[in-house]
């Protein structure tokens, strides 16, 4: 690093007509000359007392980004981020000064050190913790969020004036930033970009609910929330003696409604067409059409909020970090639901359905209760099969970011996403490290953090234990032997238990995924096919389906209408005689 004393004696010299080299040796080679002092390379972050009156705990971050087009902070939802550094915070003071300097971490630069010399858009916000103390006798600081926003867009948090700002570290700098502004509900609703995410409104057609729950509240000791969006059927209100058959459309990020379901023909643009068209689903406002159409399925649809401290979805399942989410679904959830509306209360009037996250939730949900639910229909899910995690046999491989050639002279980086044509588009590698500085112990709120949370065991100080060193991609070879021995590996559950549960689950389970998921989550459907078509007494009797070619994560061969008119059908098939499916049965 060049030295501030060198920089301006130079320029000193050149005043009285010396040339700089000279002035540089002189510089050098001179032991007399004093060295000055270095100039530091940190930003200086503070809460401003207008807006945070008490002590609070979080992490600090700052964002460095080349664009303002969106505010810094709003780049950070992938590992496709801008360079940003974060830091734990314990009782901040209001006007209290953190420093995030060049030993502080950071993604995708390890360092300040490494930042290149430049002008940007500089950000800081705070990502504020809870203090929770568990009924398992732990105590942990995590982020409470209804809407299960990821850290820089929770409402509640603060953040700073974005400015513009030349930055050069191998000259420092000493930025100041305040943060007195504070995330609120209504920037999803006034930002056409993030409008998507914000929580739906009450219609003729769509109903919300959010109550306390008695089991989670008891473990977390803090109050904690179960919650859904119901779309009802046409002429629900006027046949009020009219039983339904129900779908639970599984899915997470926010609390959408149920199968884009959209009334509103301005929605409909070419844009949205051809998105619809391209997933194979058609669009919200098309499956609206069909919704009130005289000759459609009369179904009740329902999409839970399940969020856990540690991700936006619980994965509707008990877990130890996260703690009995699929208790609190089974005996609070569903009853409430099935008491307030008019939902047809046996096995093979319910369904389960979702993608990705909602894909491996709906699953679950069926092997684990195959007497309840009477079909999943389970989209690109999550990893089912841990011999395939992505790309990595978590039994097997040591770790999970590198891979040998096939000469085994070379190592690779494992790929963690890729375009539909192959091309690679972030690394596991990358998506750990994205993690780590997001939120250590488990508060990144994104991916691998979220399937910890759900999969893995917690440690001596409560917080999950990884399946791998985020750092160095070591596998955890116990965290992973504990994620299967408690059924969290899908394929391994079915195979352990299908002469218990392999009668109730004949004809119900019916998967699908593009061959090019855009998370190599097809590898782990082939294995459960292999399996599945193996079974004898009995014979599963489901289905498979795969997008080809080159169909990527999201891909539907059929569209909204089209699953629920086959979903409709395998209810009527499965309705005990004597049923009457007049109100619902078009």
């Amino acid at each position: 690093m060049k030295r501030n004393c060198n920089r301006k004696s130079a320029s000193t010299f050149a005043r009285h007509g010396i040339p700089a080299a000279f002035a540089v040796l002189a510089l050098l080679f001179c032991p007399s000359h004093p060295a000055a002092a270095q100039t530091p390379l940190r930003f200086r972050i503070s809460l401003s007392s207008a807006i945070h009156f008490q002590p609070t705990t979080g992490r600090v971050f700052v964002v460095i980004a080349s664009t303002d087009r969106l505010d810094p902070r709003i780049q950070l939802l992938s590992e496709g981020a801008p360079p940003f550094f974060g830091k734990d915070v314990s009782n901040l003071q209001p006007g209290q000064e953190v420093t995030i300097d060049a030993a502080t971490p950071g993604y995708p630069l390890s360092s300040l050190k490494d930042l290149p010399a430049g002008d940007y858009y500089v950000e800081a916000f705070l990502n504020v913790y809870t203090e929770l103390h568990r009924a398992d006798g732990h105590t942990v600081w995590a982020h409470l969020d209804w809407v299960g926003e990821l850290p820089s867009l929770a409402p509640g948090n603060p953040y700073s004036t974005v400015q513009k700002i030349h930055l050069d570290s191998a000259h420092g700098f000493d930025i100041p930033l305040t943060m007195d502004k504070v995330i609120s509900e209504d920037e999803f609703s006034s930002s056409p970009i993030l409008a998507q995410l914000a929580p739906p409104k009450e219609t003729q057609w769509i109903k919300v609910i959010k109550f306390q729950s008695r089991t989670l509240t008891k473990f977390w000791g803090h109050p904690m929330y179960l919650g859904a969006t119901i779309l009802l059927p046409k002429d629900y209100d006027s046949h009020p003696s009219s039983y339904y058959p129900v779908v639970y459309n599984q899915g997470h990020f926010y609390q959408p409604i149920p199968w884009e379901f959209d009334t509103d023909a301005s929605h409909e643009t070419p844009e949205a067409a051809a998105e619809g068209k391209a997933s194979g689903l058609g669009t919200g406002y098309e499956f609206y059409q069909a919704w009130i159409s005289n000759n459609f399925p009369r179904f009740i649809m329902v999409t839970w909020q399940d969020p856990c401290p540690y991700f936006d979805d619980s994965y509707a399942v008990n877990s130890a970090a996260c703690g009995p989410h699929g208790d609190a679904i089974m005996n609070e959830l569903i009853p409430y639901l099935e008491t307030h509306f008019r939902i047809i209360r046996h096995s093979y009037a319910r369904i389960v359905e979702g993608g990705s996250t909602g894909g491996w939730e709906s699953l679950a949900l069926q092997l684990y209760h195959p007497k309840f639910f009477g079909g999943a229909w389970v989209f690109d899910p999550d990893p089912i099969d841990f011999q395939s995690f992505q790309q990595t046999n978590l039994y097997e491989e040591k770790n999970a970011f590198d891979y040998k050639s096939p000469s085994e002279y070379f190592t690779m980086k494992k790929p963690w996403s890729r375009a539909p044509r192959g091309l690679v588009r972030s690394t596991v590698e990358e998506v750990s490290h994205y993690e780590d500085v997001l939120g250590p112990n488990g508060r990144s709120d994104y991916q691998l953090d979220g399937w910890w949370s759900i999969f893995c065991p917690i440690g001596d100080d409560g917080y999950p234990v990884p399946m791998w060193n985020m750092q160095t991609g070591e596998i955890n070879r116990d965290a992973v032997n504990y994620a299967r021995d408690h059924g969290y590996d899908l394929t391994h559950y079915a195979q352990t238990h299908w002469s218990e549960i392999g009668n109730d689950l004949v004809g119900k389970l019916h998967f699908f995924v593009g061959d090019m998921d855009s998370y190599y989550l097809n590898l782990a459907v082939y294995r459960m096919e292999d399996f599945l078509k193996t079974t004898k007494n009995p014979y599963y009797g489901g289905s498979f389906a795969y997008g080809r070619p080159m169909k990527g994560h999201g891909w539907h061969p059929m569209t909204w209408a089209d699953l629920l008119r086959d979903m409709a059908a395998q209810v009527k098939k499965d309705a005990p005689a004597g049923s009457d499916t007049a109100p619902w049965n078009y």
